[in-house]
């Protein structure tokens, strides 16, 4: 059975029609998770929604535990993940307001723990294709429904915050060819592959970051207005995606079963201790 999760802002599951709302508990061998999670149903389908940074937004991202916020939806069954999350821009064409499919990342974070498997048990997981090509597709067919501006396929370059960027960097990364700037989709994206979690992103620009001579340097009040401005289209997105996300399963997706080539450690140096901590993320693979 495939489970949705959003991971996102505060108020994306402020949806009209939601119902069974239940905020849940989860305890993991990395700590808690951002906030309780809540778990509730769109039209007879399960989803659940993790507010990345706990509700009233109370969590700097370099202090989010991506690590129990991972194993947490893992725990529920959690099997896709639509990660929602403000960005800036870094080309003229993605204006604020718009909505960019991510499908590959520069990691440029460097506070940040990175992988579940950091003590006796190594691995490996490719993040060659670092999104899930099924998800981002049903999130395309859904802003193409609702008519929503949109590019398919862009770079989102993760830095460490919380402060914005400054001229040079924001210019370095336009000379990359990164599209958007953020600073919480990695390690959430690294984890979620460990995890053999689908996984895409759905980036709302927010600003021009600052190198845009046309525009503001950016600010918290402008980014927020921009945000509660598009909320209600992503809260629209939601409702089609989780409708219909299960008809755009890849079989052949690069999440799936990826821990059965990744493992690189012999089993004789694997400890009870340690399989324990990773239980609930590679379970299927060290019991067998």
């Amino acid at each position: 059975m495939n489970k949705l999760a959003i991971i996102g802002g505060s108020g994306l599951y402020n949806i009209d029609g939601i119902k069974d709302e239940k905020w849940l508990n989860v305890d993991t061998p990395w700590g808690k998770p951002s906030d309780q999670i809540l778990e509730a149903k769109i039209e007879d389908k399960q989803v659940y929604f993790l507010p990345r940074h706990a509700r009233g937004h109370k969590i700097n991202p370099s202090n989010i535990n991506f690590r129990a916020n991972i194993d947490a939806l893992k725990q529920l069954g959690v099997t896709d993940i639509i990660s929602v999350s403000a960005v800036g821009s870094l080309k003229e064409e993605l204006e604020p307001g718009k909505f960019v499919l991510v499908d590959q990342f520069i990691d440029r974070t460097f506070a940040r723990v990175k992988t579940f498997f950091d003590k006796e048990i190594v691995a490996h997981v490719s993040m060659a294709k670092p999104t899930s090509p099924g998800l981002m597709k049903a999130c395309e067919e859904v802003l193409k429904k609702l008519n929503l501006k949109h590019k398919v396929s862009g770079t989102y370059l993760v830095m460490e915050g919380p402060q914005f960027s400054s001229l040079a960097e924001s210019n370095l990364y336009r000379s990359w060819g990164c599209d958007v700037i953020g600073m919480t989709n990695m390690p959430e994206a690294k984890l979620a592959r460990e995890a053999e979690i689908r996984y895409t992103s759905v980036a709302m620009v927010t600003d021009y970051d600052c190198w845009h001579e046309d525009h503001e340097d950016v600010s918290v009040e402008q980014v927020i207005k921009t945000l509660l401005s598009n909320a209600d289209n992503a809260r629209k997105m939601i409702v089609e995606v989780v409708k219909n996300f299960e008809n755009f399963i890849d079989p052949k997706d690069p999440a799936n079963n990826c821990l059965d080539t990744a493992i690189i450690t012999d089993r004789s140096h694997w400890t009870e201790t340690t399989k324990q901590e990773l239980k609930n993320i590679a379970g299927r693979v060290l019991k067998s």
